[in-house]
């Protein structure tokens, strides 16, 4: 069998195929062997890429965190406060619900992995930025910190599981969309809500 793949595309089709299953099943539901077959490929051929299936998830978190340290760069470099880096973080988790899930489950990953790591600390020195310009009222830079990252966090993953709806809560907001919903719920933290329509 022939991979179809020059080389290097197939490491990319690979990761796509998995963020694919992951956001539909969950990420215990593939294998390599289940990624060639949906590829078409030898089932060695992803090995050669990854070593192991935690090799994939690793690779997909890394990928993640630069993604998400990008839009938080640029959502600084564009004047976005912190209230907006929180957007940006809820935005990004909406947009990639995969590379979220697999991110912050870290029973799937390697923590070892220098990659990843390097990733994860380029996404966090982003999402501390900013943070002092709310810390001035309350003095306490670390707590506004981990506030901040707690409330997108939370609504970023009430979002994605469903809870946001189901629960009714969502309904609370009228039309509001869930950027809305955001910025209302993290700005009543940083003292800045944003206006009722």
């Amino acid at each position: 069998m022939t991979d179809g793949y020059h080389h290097g595309n197939l490491r990319a089709a690979v990761l796509k195929r998995a963020a694919e299953v992951i956001e539909e099943e969950g990420p215990h539901s593939f294998s390599l062997r289940s990624l060639a077959a949906d590829l078409g490929v030898s089932h060695t051929a992803p090995r050669h890429h990854f070593g192991s299936r935690e090799g994939v998830l690793n690779a997909i978190a890394t990928e993640g965190f630069l993604i998400l340290a990008e839009r938080l760069r640029d959502n600084r470099e564009a004047g976005g406060d912190f209230l907006e880096t929180g957007v940006e973080y809820v935005r990004f988790a909406v947009d990639h619900p995969a590379h979220f899930q697999v991110m912050f489950t870290p029973t799937l990953l390697n923590a070892r992995d220098p990659e990843l790591a390097a990733a994860r600390t380029a996404a966090f020195d982003e999402l501390v930025t900013g943070a002092d310009t709310v810390a001035e009222a309350a003095g306490d830079e670390p707590a506004a910190v981990v506030g901040g990252w707690s409330i997108v966090h939370g609504i970023a993953t009430l979002a994605l599981t469903g809870n946001l709806d189901s629960s009714g809560v969502r309904s609370l907001f009228g039309d509001a969309d869930l950027i809305d919903i955001t910025r209302r719920s993290a700005g009543l933290l940083f003292a800045s809500p944003s206006p009722r329509e």
